[in-house]
């Protein structure tokens, strides 16, 4: 056995297919569990099918749609159009031409996916532009290539569908939080505006700087390119329109091919009738391949946790890190590494199934999770020695590959100060409410429900009977916070965790008559452990902070 893994690694590091390799090792795995290998294999396998069959598969459908409306991008002149718009309305700015390349940069990553198809279709466009207007050769160099991959946190960016679909794959994944696949499509806005706004400052600097030339505002150059880019314009805001008022993603892919296929056939004619199947062939190979991977991904994933592997890193990861800002910093460094090494497709089925309940066990809420990890791969495509831009740059631009790394530099610095932004400061990660169904006699109970808690004390010691606190494993007093609620696993667990709360507040505020306020919230503590932890053996485990659920 031990043979046959080195032989899987050996294999994996020469090149073998990523697919071939994971579902190998969930076979060598499914020989080492207790039960057959017909029943370890076979179950494994009957995840495999019933991903093309379930409810996942309209998510799944949406990946060779919006794969294929990419291709039909890049084989068009939708480039030219973007960055000629762009310039008229920016190119007055300081900066001016160096900011459109980062804005359509963007716009085209999110529709390709791919970094490398946006760097060799804007690169041989924008980097001349550069050069002509006095940018230095360095950073015009260093702008292209860091820019190729920033627009894979804004939808409809397929890294995106596949983060959201692989950790929803398995529910062991999700313990605490309530995963929606459409809402986390557009956790990345605002950390994807933090990036671009973060880029163009060194843009908007290095103008200053060098002083170079500004073109004069031309209202009618404005207006003409404005009208000739304005139905390709328009395709990144309607998706976004579309998804935000509810109509499902299969759906808006749909008619986005339709739409941008009628387009560039019919309006533009940029793409021939004949060059459809070449477009066709290349996108399908590249859905195919995210096929393979992603669904033998399920396959490996149930064996993982089949084999109890991500519970055995939570065990030893609590154990040594005892801060959420330490997990953070080390992961920021792990999925550096892994972006570096791997594209983001094999990234996110590979680590995701090992570090989510990780992160799930620091409290980390899975939208925020994603937002990190896309925007540490966006980085990893420009990391030195290996970074999959850095190559991709220097063949287009023929120059050596250590020139491109120098003159990627400023942009990793600007794109670790956005990450290290995004990190610490959850709120940037904005997501849209999920919507809510039924009568108004339960929207005035929720509301009430949510005035009652709004009010609630936030924090309580839990105390025994005897007035004794209750202790963790590690022998500290265990304080309960009212956010801790909101990651209950059903509606009737976070209603028995919030009454803690409203009752202590109760007594605070309007204790029994013939009773203090302390002795009142004393008894109710003592009565709720008695009832929820003692009582049912509920397990407590050691949530960040020192708190406990």
């Amino acid at each position: 056995m031990t043979l046959l893994v080195i032989g899987l690694l050996v294999l994996f590091l020469a090149g073998a297919p990523l697919f071939a390799v994971m579902i190998g090792s969930a076979a060598l795995g499914a020989l080492t569990l207790p039960r057959s290998f017909a029943a370890e294999f076979g179950g494994s396998m009957q995840t495999f099918f019933s991903l093309g069959t379930n409810e996942q598969a309209q998510i799944f459908s949406t990946i060779p749609l919006f794969i294929y409306a990419g291709y039909l991008m890049a084989a068009a002149h939708t480039a030219d159009r973007l960055v000629r718009f762009a310039n008229a309305l920016l190119g007055w700015m300081p900066g001016g031409l160096a900011i459109v390349t980062i804005l359509a940069s963007a716009i085209f990553t999110t529709f390709t996916g791919a970094s490398g198809v946006t760097i060799v279709a804007l690169g041989g466009l924008l980097m001349p532009a550069l050069v002509k207007h006095k940018y230095p050769q360095r950073f015009s160099l260093g702008l292209v290539a860091g820019t190729g991959s920033c627009g894979l946190l804004l939808p409809p960016a397929l890294p995106l569908f596949v983060f959201g679909a692989i950790y929803g794959i398995n529910k062991d994944l999700a313990t605490k939080w309530e995963w929606d696949r459409q809402r986390f499509l557009f956790a990345g806005v605002v950390p994807g505006a933090v990036l671009l706004v973060s880029l163009a400052s060194i843009a908007v600097w290095v103008a200053l700087r060098h002083r170079l030339p500004r073109q004069r505002f031309d209202a009618r150059e404005l207006g003409r390119a404005a009208l000739v880019a304005l139905p390709e314009l328009v395709l990144p805001f309607g998706v976004i329109t579309l998804l935000a008022s509810g109509v499902s993603i299969a759906q808006v892919a749909a008619l986005t091919v339709v739409y941008l296929a009628a387009l560039e056939l019919f309006v533009f004619r940029d793409v021939a009738p004949r060059t459809l199947w070449r477009i066709s062939t290349e996108s399908m190979a590249l859905s195919g391949t995210i096929f393979l991977v992603v669904f033998t991904s399920a396959v490996f994933t149930n064996f993982l946790v089949t084999a109890k592997v991500p519970a055995t890193i939570v065990e030893w990861t609590t154990a040594h890190v005892d801060s959420r800002y330490l997990f953070l910093l080390m992961l920021n460094g792990l999925l550096l590494v892994v972006g570096m090494m791997m594209d983001v497709f094999s990234a996110i089925v590979i680590v995701l199934p090992l570090i989510a309940a990780v992160a799930d066990r620091y409290g980390v809420n899975p939208y925020h999770l994603g937002v990190i990890f896309l925007l540490n791969l966006e980085i990893g495509y420009l990391t030195p020695p290996v970074g999959l831009n850095l190559f991709i740059t220097s063949f287009k631009f023929r120059v050596p590959v250590i020139d491109v790394v120098r003159a990627v530099i400023p942009f990793i610095v600007a794109m670790l100060v956005s990450l290290l932004l995004v990190t610490y400061v959850p709120a940037l990660t904005v997501v849209p409410e999920a919507e809510r169904r039924g009568t108004a006699g339960a929207l005035a109970q929720l509301v009430a429900e949510q005035a009652t808690e709004a009010r609630a004390v936030r924090e309580v010691a839990l105390l025994r009977g005897d007035g004794s606190p209750v202790l963790d494993e590690a022998k500290r007093p265990i304080v309960k916070r009212l956010d801790d609620c909101a990651r209950s696993k059903s509606e009737a667990e976070r209603e028995t965790c919030t009454s803690l709360f409203v009752d202590v507040t109760a007594c605070r505020t309007a204790p029994p008559a013939g009773q203090t306020s302390a002795a009142c919230e004393r008894e109710a503590v003592a009565d709720w452990v008695s009832s929820n932890l003692l009582e049912e053996d509920w397990d407590l485990d050691e949530d960040e902070g020192g708190a406990t659920q």
